[in-house]
């Protein structure tokens, strides 16, 4: 088969045998037009293949995707930074790339940290960096003083008992945030500012609102853990970030919105650098978002008799709400400094206490307290520990009773029942789930049909079903997806072949799909 081959206003034609890969055609191209090829640490320069406005991959056959005699084929050389080091999310379980070259390296953490803040959306003070080999990084310590090479991975690491929290705020779950909220009350103020700055820059409306109303700040710093307080001086300075600077280096306009029309002090709000949301909208390049607070900053607020600048008014409501705050703090006879922490509450101090930031969940957290209560008690054994926890479910159930003056019958413990933990087999993986397929197939699929109707008459409906299921259960096996996974990624491939019409495309998906079936 004869193709045409496109590349820097050139157009040869090239023999390609009926098996040949797309990875082999590079190669021919490569020889004929002595194209120069290069991966190293710093970057690398490779062919990309273009057909009907779709990029072909290395291991397609040229035939699988349409490909018909005398057509076109462009050619271009393409060059790519890699990046310098790569961050493990613990949280998304993601691997973040941060770009940069062997000046990153000189570089200090704490400006790591502030460059995976805008990447992830996270306070500054709710993770740490650490190693792969678990040596905790630093905020005043240069990246070089790790070892660390270009290409290498660190991870970063949350607080204890915070991985089901950060998730539900990611994915802007309102009722899993709730779940999730620390009954501490020093500990309950500082997770609500977190979770609307991570509402501020993914986008979750309804979650800044329902925080809103709860008391919780747009132009309120986020601050430190409580259990940093007293370090709180010499910690990031982006510590002192509010969620409206989130939203405007998001570019997310319905949250500036709602926090200005909820606090109109937001439009002066600085951040630790003294840039306003309509400066960082500007260096942020959010078209939107800037025509919108210019035009709130040049507005007039209008009363009865009279009309105030925006930039006047602002001022006077600042006034106004610090006479209020030293009002209420006199009426309750706070005249003493307000701390956050007091004496005897636990206390974290980098290099001297023990870390809590392992990014451990609620479980783990909980399975780890109750070993460390059964090595305290000397229970070791299965039956002294069954005997532990009735103990204390018996204490838990007394302490009840004494406290609503009720008798609580709790159910005898079934020592026959055994609690089944369902664990991941595979986990980080960078297999795309379906919610990334369906995003990048525009063709829809019909809806699963539950149907036993559809089977042959001469076969028996059970037996169908036993070779149908075999059969699924053996392809999801292989393959790591279930069919319609598959189907919907296929699509998705054949999606990105715009210039080619919807039929044409259809018929390269089913090519796809049927190739992954004889491949395995």
């Amino acid at each position: 088969m004869r193709v045409f081959i496109a590349f820097d206003g050139l157009c040869e034609p090239f023999d390609i045998l009926p098996g040949q890969t797309v990875q082999e055609v590079k190669q021919m191209i490569k020889d004929a037009f002595h194209i120069q090829i290069s991966d190293d640490r710093q970057g690398r320069r490779f062919l990309e293949l273009q057909y009907a406005g779709g990029v072909l991959r290395d291991d397609w056959v040229l035939a699988d995707v349409g490909i018909t005699v005398c057509s076109t084929i462009k050619c271009f050389l393409k060059e790519e930074d890699k990046p310098a080091l790569y961050v493990y999310n613990a949280v998304t379980n993601e691997r973040v790339p941060v770009m940069g070259g062997v000046y990153l390296m000189s570089t200090t953490v704490s400006r790591l940290k502030t460059i995976m803040s805008l990447k992830c959306g996270f306070p500054v003070s709710v993770f740490c960096l650490r190693t792969l080999e678990g040596k905790d990084m630093y905020n005043c310590n240069i990246l070089s003083d790790y070892k660390l090479d270009l290409g290498s991975t660190i991870r970063m690491d949350v607080w204890d008992g915070w991985k089901e929290f950060l998730n539900a705020c990611v994915l802007g779950h309102k009722q899993k945030v709730q779940c999730y909220l620390s009954k501490e009350d020093a500990v309950l103020r500082y997770q609500q500012r977190v979770a609307l700055y991570l509402a501020a820059y993914f986008g979750h409306l309804e979650l800044a609102e329902w925080l809103q109303k709860r008391g919780v700040r747009a132009d309120e710093a986020i601050g430190v853990h409580p259990y940093r307080e007293w370090c709180s001086e010499t910690d990031h300075p982006d510590t002192a970030k509010c969620a409206i600077h989130a939203a405007a280096e998001a570019g997310q306009l319905l949250l500036l919105k709602a926090f200005i029309s909820h606090n109109i002090l937001c439009l002066q709000c600085q951040n630790p650098m003294g840039q306003t949301p309509l400066r960082i909208c500007i260096q942020q390049r959010h078209k939107d978002c800037v025509l919108y607070l210019v035009m709130k900053m040049w507005s007039l607020v209008s009363f009865p008799k009279i009309s105030l600048p925006m930039s006047v008014y602002i001022k006077v409501k600042r006034w106004l709400f610090t006479a209020q705050k030293a009002k209420s703090a006199a009426k309750n006879l706070r005249w003493l400094p307000v701390f956050k922490t007091r004496v005897g509450d636990p206390l974290v101090v980098d290099g001297f206490t023990e870390p809590k930031m392992r990014s451990r969940g609620l479980s783990r957290l909980y399975q780890d307290s109750w070993n460390k209560i059964m090595r305290t008690c000397n229970y070791p054994g299965t039956q002294n520990g069954q005997t532990l926890a009735s103990t204390v479910l018996k204490l838990h159930a007394s302490s009840k009773r004494e406290n609503t003056g009720q008798a609580n019958i709790l159910p005898p413990l079934n020592k026959t029942a055994k609690p089944t933990v369902k664990r991941s087999k595979v986990e980080g993986t960078s297999t795309p789930g379906i919610l990334e397929y369906n995003r990048m197939a525009q063709v829809p699929l019909p809806p699963i049909a539950n149907n036993c109707n559809s089977f042959p008459r001469h076969l028996a409906v059970p037996q169908a079903a036993f070779l149908l299921n075999s059969s699924l259960e053996s392809f999801s096996k292989h393959t790591g997806k279930t069919p319609r996974e598959n189907a919907i990624y296929c699509l998705g491939l054949a999606s990105q072949f715009k210039e080619k019409p919807w039929l044409q495309q259809l018929d390269m998906a089913r090519m796809l799909a049927k190739k992954t079936v004889y491949s395995l």
